[in-house]
Parts: structure tokens; C-alpha cells; sequence
């Protein structure tokens, strides 16, 4: 196969839809488009390619994509999220040649996990309300107890579950990490927040027929005693007594995947949370499996955004301080509008 150029955007593709949180792409049209466009554009099956570039999207999901989702992913820019799943899209369709395989993550939730209201009652046996930080010393001292009907739910009492929920806080300063913080309800499976993006489903859609690659999804977060903002792994692990937290869900395969491409492309939302600690651990896997990987790691700045929540916290330095950190440690932190074949070490 020649050297894939640049490609023109397809005629289904309209960027207004970057903005529509109830467009629904046809899975059916996209497949009689993307076989003539493969033919018409000598486009051949990924499994040919002689050098894997692989795409992994963070949770670019209705929740968090558009100002109408439960946690619009807004930046500071109040339009952060669009703008990043705008530049995500149009990437892969001039890059369809490219990339071999895209694979999206979903964050996946139930009503009843650790960061939402109702695994908390106050002292006033009411839900706290979202947005609110939880420590340790909010259950030490009374201001908080857990919410009994969730201990039925787990076949545990309240008692194991308030030392759960008090050592899971002190994990997390311990170690560092963000404040447990009761979100608002989002992502919740079968709930029309929890599917992909509209534009983001179609162009994987697109590429995969195309390319007759699988672009298989990936579920994430739905254990109900952790936060899961990585992709690889939960936030705390354990239980207070030294167990592991049932139900755990591995990341094995999927590492493997990755870490077998020749060029990894990450994106998706948000960069102060999901996708920061996704890169966070997936630097861990690299260093101990193959420490030369890592100059094999592409970042797409602008496909990206912050969580700003409107009147409350703001996360923009942590995702900028994680994004420097990261290109220190041997990463390669890119735009999406740059060539591909003008990045860093990127070998056609």
C-alpha cells in the first residue's frame, strides 16, 4: 500500500453535530459509505499495515461532551469538551489511513457507589448534596455515615462499611490523590448519558468498516466501593482489611493491546481526571514492561479538556502540570491539526 495521505472529510460528516447531544449516527449508511470510501481512497484493511498506530478515547460520552449532560467537561473556555471531540474527529477522518485501531472507554455507573450522594447520609439522615468533598474526619466526626440501604445491597453492615468508606479516605490522602468527591449522577448504564458522543461513535464507526478493524469499547467504574478514573485500575484496591475489594476489574488484555502498537494516540476527557490518571498508569505498565515505549506515546493536547465545575473547583493546573510531566518523563504531547508524519519520532 502507497503512503496514506491526508483525507478529505467524508460528506456525511457535519460539524454541527459536535454540538448535538441527540444525534445518533446509522451504523448501516456508515458501512456502505465506508466501503466505497476505502475503495475510492485505496484505504486497506488495518490488518495490513506494516506499523500499528493505535487511538484510545477516554470517556468521550453525552455526560460529559455536551452543556445539556450531567457533567459537561466544559473548560474554561465553557465549550471545552466540543471544541476537543471537534478536533478528535476530524483527526482520525484525515488520518483513517493511519490508525489502525480505535478504542473507546465508557465510564460505566450505578446509583449506588462511592462518589455519589446516596452511598452518604448526613447526620440529618439526608443525601449530601453533589459537588461535596468527603475526608476521612467528615465520618470520624459524625458529619457523615454511610447510607445503610447500600450495606444491605453489598451483604455487609453499616459498621464494616463506614470503616470501609473512612479507610478508602485515608488511602486516598495517603497517597495523595484527589479528595473523594461526590459527583453528580452521570454515566449511568442504560441511561442516555452513558453512550459515546454521537460524532465520536460515528467516526469509529466509520474507521472501523473502513479499515475492518473491531474498535471494541471498553466499560469502566462501575465497582461500588471505588472510584475508577483510570482506564487500568481503581483509585483504592483494598479493603480496611487488607482484602481486595470484590469485583475488581482487570486490565490485563488491554495493556497488552496497547503497549503492542507501534504508536499510541491518546484523547478523550477529562484531562484533569480520567484521562490523566489513565496515562498516569499506563506509564507505570510502561516503565516496568518496556521503559522504550514511552517514546512511542502521543498525547493529543487539543482533543482534550479540563473539569471547571461553574461556581466550584477548578482543575485546569492539574491537567496542565500533568501534560509537562508527562513530556518529561519521555512522551510527546501534540495538536491534532499537526501532521502526523511532523510528530516527534513518528515513523511512516
Amino acid at each position: 500500500m502507497s503512503e496514506p495521505t491526508d483525507l478529505p472529510m467524508p460528506a456525511h460528516y457535519d460539524p454541527l453535530q459536535c454540538e448535538q447531544a441527540d444525534y445518533v449516527p446509522d451504523p448501516g449508511a456508515l458501512q456502505e459509505e465506508a466501503l466505497a470510501w476505502a475503495r475510492s481512497h485505496d484505504i486497506e484493511p488495518a490488518g495490513s499495515d506494516a506499523r500499528r498506530s493505535h487511538l484510545l478515547v477516554i470517556d468521550d460520552q453525552i455526560d460529559f461532551s455536551f452543556p445539556s449532560g450531567a457533567l459537561f467537561v466544559g473548560g474554561r473556555s465553557g465549550r471545552g469538551a466540543m471544541d476537543a471531540q471537534r478536533a478528535l474527529v476530524e483527526f482520525v477522518y484525515r488520518n483513517l489511513g493511519r490508525i489502525a485501531e480505535i478504542t473507546c472507554t465508557l465510564d460505566s455507573h450505578v446509583p449506588f457507589q462511592i462518589f455519589f450522594p446516596a452511598a452518604h447520609l448526613t447526620g440529618g439522615g439526608v443525601h449530601p448534596p453533589p459537588n461535596t468533598p468527603v475526608s476521612a474526619d467528615d465520618y470520624k466526626q459524625g458529619r457523615l455515615r454511610p447510607n445503610p440501604a447500600m450495606a444491605w445491597q453489598l451483604g455487609v453492615d453499616a459498621e464494616w462499611l463506614e470503616r470501609q468508606f473512612v479507610y478508602y479516605c485515608e488511602q486516598l490522602e495517603a497517597e495523595g490523590k484527589y479528595q473523594l468527591f461526590l459527583w453528580p449522577y452521570h454515566c449511568l448504564l442504560g441511561s442516555e448519558g452513558h453512550r459515546l458522543s454521537g460524532v465520536v461513535d460515528q467516526v469509529r464507526l466509520f474507521h472501523g468498516f473502513a479499515r475492518q478493524a473491531a474498535n471494541r469499547p471498553v466499560l469502566k467504574g462501575d465497582n461500588p466501593l471505588s472510584e475508577r478514573y483510570s482506564v487500568f485500575r481503581e483509585e483504592v484496591a483494598t479493603c480496611f482489611d487488607g482484602r481486595p475489594i470484590p469485583g475488581l476489574q482487570g486490565s490485563g488484555a488491554l495493556v497488552e493491546t496497547l503497549l503492542q502498537s507501534d504508536a499510541l494516540l491518546l484523547a478523550g476527557l477529562a484531562s484533569s481526571h480520567c484521562l490523566k490518571e489513565s496515562i498516569t498508569d499506563l506509564l507505570v505498565e510502561i516503565r516496568k514492561r518496556n521503559p522504550a515505549m514511552v517514546d512511542r506515546i502521543y498525547i493529543l493536547r487539543d482533543c482534550s479538556a479540563a473539569v471547571v465545575i461553574p461556581d466550584g473547583p477548578d482543575f485546569t493546573e492539574q491537567a496542565e502540570k500533568a501534560l509537562d510531566e508527562f513530556a518529561a518523563a519521555g512522551m510527546h504531547v501534540v495538536d491534532s491539526t499537526t501532521p502526523m508524519a511532523a510528530w516527534p519520532g513518528m515513523v511512516a
